[in-house]
């Protein structure tokens, strides 16, 4: 049974794109988000002072950079980051209401996100390996495993998403579910290009074996977001490169159909009209007007 959660962000200068805070009821997590521009205000507070985990996020020339790292006192060593580490633009502290968090847990705590972080291949990492776990005992590890599973509803809240992997097992549905679920296809005839997508829970999860192509032809200019998700597919292991088509080797997550569309055939797209149902041929905008059509708006 799934159950809700309440968040709470609290805008510290009354600014969404501000110094803001967010916490869970009855999680004893606390979460900082602090723009590099008001580090110098942000390193006053006295969460900024006790030992946590912090990710610095931003962007170097070959695009968006992240970095995982965690200090007994993260005031200071963000001071020492700030002249270390130039391409980062917000800082996401990490900590307790109580400063509960030891040396041991944060270094848990950074072991796991850094793991997490490279299986998700949303973001690079400036970090190298994978750090080294500490010995902590049962209870302990639970607890922390705990920490992080809220602590991956709270982060997406504030717009830190590189721990949500896009990638998706295949579903197990069975043949009345699999009849009723809407099945979508992309063709592209004169490079030989298909691909197969299908819906679910508001994701358009495009299937392992379907095409994509190997280099961006559209106007970067207008889609640099997309074109940046081209080349990070085409980087990650979630794709086999080919010389003119690669292909998905897993299933793989968009947020919207145009969004996949664009991403598979390296240009501006309308996902609408790109995608068309594998049962009869017709687009998805056609699809999706005929079921309007079809509900009663006045139950």
């Amino acid at each position: 049974m799934i159950t809700g959660r309440s968040l709470e962000l609290f805008f510290v200068d009354g600014r969404p794109d501000g110094m803001l805070t967010a916490e869970v009821f009855n999680w004893t997590g606390h979460v900082l988000r602090l723009p590099k521009t008001q580090l110098a205000d942000g390193l006053k507070r006295r969460e900024a002072k006790q030992t946590g985990v912090y990710l610095l996020l931003g962007e170097n020339d070959f695009g968006e950079l992240a970095y995982i790292g965690e200090a007994e006192n993260m005031a200071e060593r963000l001071r020492q980051h700030l002249s270390q580490k130039e391409w980062w633009n917000d800082a996401i502290l990490i900590t307790t209401a109580g400063d509960a968090l030891h040396k041991a847990h944060v270094k848990y705590l950074e072991s796991r996100l850094v793991e997490i972080a490279k299986d998700a291949q949303i973001c690079p990492l400036e970090n190298g390996n994978i750090p080294s776990r500490p010995s902590l005992n049962e209870a302990a590890t639970a607890n922390m495993e705990s920490f992080l599973s809220t602590l991956q509803m709270v982060l997406p809240a504030i717009r830190v998403d590189l721990f949500q992997s896009k990638k998706r097992p295949s579903p197990s549905h069975s043949i009345s579910e699999a009849t009723s679920r809407v099945e979508l296809e992309l063709r592209l005839a004169k490079r030989g290009l298909r691909a197969t997508a299908f819906l679910e829970n508001g994701e358009v999860i495009v299937e392992s074996g379907s095409q994509l192509v190997s280099r961006w032809v559209g106007k970067s200019k207008y889609h640099e977001h997309v074109q940046l998700k081209h080349a990070h597919l085409l980087n990650s292991d979630i794709v086999e490169v080919g010389p003119e088509l690669s292909v998905f080797k897993e299933n793989y997550a968009f947020s919207s159909l145009s969004t996949a569309a664009a991403t598979i055939l390296g240009r501006s797209s309308n996902g609408r009209t790109e995608w068309k149902l594998r049962e009869d041929g017709r687009t998805y905008a056609e699809w999706e007007e005929d079921a309007l059509s079809k509900l009663d708006t006045n139950e």
